[in-house]
């Protein structure tokens, strides 16, 4: 289970230290690095979140516990800038630098800005992040999480933002932990196996849009080729409060997760095989759910728990 904690405050409330994230998360994704200009990256810590000793001894004892602790690029309003080689050895110092200091396990991609077809970004981004891999080790962890339009979305039209993760991913296939595209705020979703657009947050578009990701989908002239089942999850909200749509019911989100897995509970939409190394479920955010009651983690954890 994996989950985005804000470094900011907003509606879901102030932010609070990681030590308080219940333990039922597996991967923390600290939201967000800030763009320092010139492919750099930096991270300034909101007050609420404890002096920089206690951010880096909580990081510790989660690790401790066996959670891997990520640092996110991007979100809603965040950019990065990767646009030549200068920039991209400045991307890859900078984060090697922030991830020794504070201990992270990795990066998280979450660009909803700057990433279109033809960018320099999907050259360089793949350069920076490899040489950042290179200088971390076989440990270094890497998630994605584009909004589906940036992915999936090339099976309808192949341009401009349509798609336009597909060469980032293509590239770095080899460095990839996981590949969990969000869906929501960007409505219904057409895939290979329906006529009609799958509605959103839905169990059978959970399980359409991960098939494709797993199975392969054409796109433009060329073909995607499928990941490996334990490189992909998929992304949806915490609650009602946390994304204008979406929403997925813990049932929608039990019966795709039993369905990927196991062949159990499927709906209209069914994968080739079974997965039982589907990757899992992310969502935003933990700060959401927490104010919410934890109504996402409780019920998600609990099922993630039964699978194979």
């Amino acid at each position: 289970m994996i989950g985005y904690w804000h470094n900011f405050t907003n509606p879901s409330g102030a932010t609070y230290p990681i030590a308080q994230i219940s333990d039922d998360w597996d991967v923390i994704m600290v939201s967000f690095a800030d763009n320092a200009g010139g492919g750099n990256v930096s991270l300034t810590l909101d007050p609420g979140a404890g002096s920089e000793a206690q951010f880096i001894a909580d990081i510790k004892a989660k690790q401790a516990k066996g959670k891997k602790i990520v640092l996110s690029l991007g979100g809603q309003n965040g950019t990065v800038s990767v646009g030549s080689t200068t920039e991209a050895t400045n991307f890859t110092n900078s984060l090697y630098a922030i991830m020794t200091k504070y201990g992270f396990d990795g990066i998280d991609i979450d660009l909803e800005n700057g990433v279109a077809q033809g960018a320099a970004i999907q050259t360089y981004l793949p350069i920076a992040v490899k040489n950042l891999k290179a200088k971390v080790g076989s440990t270094f962890y890497l998630s994605m999480a584009p909004e589906w339009v940036y992915v999936e979305g090339g099976y309808t039209s192949y341009g401009s933002i349509w798609g336009a993760y597909i060469p980032i991913i293509n590239a770095l296939r080899n460095e990839l932990t996981v590949l969990h595209p969000q869906y929501y705020n960007n409505g219904d979703i057409y895939t290979p196996y329906s006529v009609n657009a799958i509605k959103a947050g839905s169990a059978d578009q959970l399980v359409a849009t991960a098939r494709m990701l797993i199975e392969g989908f054409q796109y433009g002239n060329n073909t995607f080729a499928g990941l490996r089942p334990d490189q992909v999850g998929f992304g949806v909200p915490s609650g009602r409060s946390s994304a204008n749509s979406g929403f997925t019911t813990s049932a929608d989100v039990s019966n795709a997760l039993n369905c990927l897995t196991r062949l159990l509970n499927c709906g209209t939409i069914r994968p080739a095989a079974a997965y039982p190394d589907f990757r899992g479920v992310m969502t935003w955010s933990i700060n959401w759910d927490k104010h919410d009651g934890h109504n996402f983690s409780a019920p998600t954890k609990a099922v993630l728990r039964t699978l194979p």
